[in-house]
């Protein structure tokens, strides 16, 4: 799937294993969007040509010259991430910070904003951390993925407890608010 942080656009891929993987968004043969190819296994396959690259985003092989052994040189931008708590961290530079782990917590669903993840944060009153606590009877976190400098994306976590149409619809009315406030 897609995604976009801080301006750079993202591939996220999982593994026939279960490993999730976060690369840079372009296939290093022709340029095409590897969030548009398909997962083969431990492989992801660009959608353009069939190119494969491996969990470490080497290529792998090539369609068209199967009895080649590709260029050690062919490589996809991987990326460091972590999953934790149903919510999919990357590092984009090399960094000894530990992910955010939300014991207790679920992923309930990701939200797309109009206003930058600072002016979010200064909204609820949160720290610059990227994560804002509400608390609240279902104990809801959002961690906040910035997209450009007026957008950002709040992924919500709550209770494992908490009902996901309220918490949806909390957010819902968060986002309106802090659009409409920040307008």
């Amino acid at each position: 799937m897609p995604a976009r942080v801080d301006g750079q656009d993202l591939a996220i891929w999982r593994a026939a294993s279960g490993q999730t993987h976060v690369w840079g968004d372009r296939c290093p043969h022709r340029g095409m969007r590897l969030s548009r190819g398909f997962v083969r296994g431990e492989t992801l396959a660009c959608i353009y040509h069939g190119w494969q690259y491996g969990n470490d985003g080497g290529c792998t092989q090539i369609p068209a010259h199967p009895n080649l052994v590709p260029p050690k040189t062919i490589c996809a931008t991987t990326y460091a991430c972590a999953e934790y708590s149903g919510v999919i961290w990357v590092a984009l530079q090399t960094t000894t910070q530990v992910c955010r782990s939300f014991p207790g917590q679920a992923a309930v669903r990701s939200l797309a904003i109009k206003a930058s993840a600072e002016k979010v944060m200064e909204y609820f009153s949160g720290a610059d951390t990227g994560v804002v606590c509400v608390g609240g009877t279902n104990d809801i976190a959002l961690a906040l993925q910035p997209i450009d400098a007026t957008h950002c994306t709040a992924h919500a976590l709550a209770s494992v407890s908490a009902d996901r149409k309220e918490v949806s619809r909390w957010l819902e009315s968060q986002r309106r608010s802090i659009e409409l406030d920040l307008a």
